[in-house]
């Protein structure tokens, strides 16, 4: 171990006296130089022109170092930008989704024109097999009250059921506890419709007149009978016609024109 820390001393030693050597040679004038004769004046341009190479190669990292610091602050700038078109992407998004609502409100309100409406969100679904009802962001403070009909651009949606100074409950027609007085429109005959525990987006229609031919396709809308829905909205469509032994007890199938899995906007109809 000592004797290699002694060889270690003596080589920084070694260097450093050559260092000094090399630098005291390139501060030379060359005509003292060449006073000493050509083999020694060669052997210091050799090492002059050693220490320039060494100098430029020198240098040249100093550029490459350089020119990765540059890089590396156009990169972030970069990543900045690319934050700045995410952020600027991302607005656009919800400008044109609020477009899209605003254009169905609009759609809503010139195709119920001859009702006074109120639009408002869902921002609530409580579908299950036996309550079947939705959350809308408009309240007491919007003028809504219990057993306003609300509706959507497809059709029936249903009735308020109760309401806060900001919110609404709406008991929905696909709900088991909801009865709806219908019309068939081919026929003009009345049936009762109600909701069906097990489906999301039919009801089913009993009390059909015996003399009423009820065909597939039919499709059904509001009478204006039992005081809380208007006459003439649309509610859906008979998908299947059930004939029992006794013809008093048949009934219908309805497939709602409203899905209730992607309701986003309504009108609650004020008057």
């Amino acid at each position: 171990m000592k004797k290699n820390k002694k060889s270690t001393i003596i080589g920084i030693i070694i260097t450093i006296l050559i260092l000094i050597f090399l630098v005291a040679v390139s501060n030379l004038k060359i005509d003292k130089i060449s006073q000493m004769g050509n083999p020694f004046t060669n052997f210091v341009n050799s090492i002059q022109n050693g220490m320039v190479y060494l100098k430029n190669k020198i240098a040249g990292n100093d550029s490459f170092f350089i020119n990765v610091e540059k890089m590396k602050k156009e990169n972030e700038e970069l990543k900045n930008k690319n934050s700045e078109l995410e952020q600027s992407l991302r607005e656009l998004e919800i400008i044109k989704a609020e477009n899209a609502t605003l254009k169905e409100y609009v759609n809503l309100t010139d195709k119920y024109s001859e009702y006074k409406t109120h639009p408002a969100d869902v921002i609530q679904y409580d579908i299950s097999n036996y309550s079947k009802t939705i959350i809308i962001n408009a309240g007491k403070k919007d003028g809504i009250d219990v057993n306003m009909p609300v509706i959507s651009d497809k059709g029936l949606v249903g009735h308020v059921i109760s309401v806060t100074d900001n919110t609404a409950k709406v008991q929905t027609i696909i709900d088991t506890s909801s009865t709806v007085t219908c019309t068939i429109s081919t026929t003009r005959d009345s049936i009762v419709s109600r909701g069906v525990i097990d489906s999301n987006n039919q009801l089913k229609a009993s009390f059909i007149p015996t003399e009423a031919n009820v065909l597939e396709g039919d499709t059904v809308e509001t009478s204006g009978i039992g005081g809380i829905y208007p006459k003439g909205i649309h509610i859906g469509t008979i998908k299947k016609v059930v004939n029992t032994k006794n013809i008093t007890n048949r009934y219908a199938i309805i497939e709602t024109a409203v899905d209730f899995s992607k309701l986003e906007t309504v009108l609650v109809i004020t008057k």
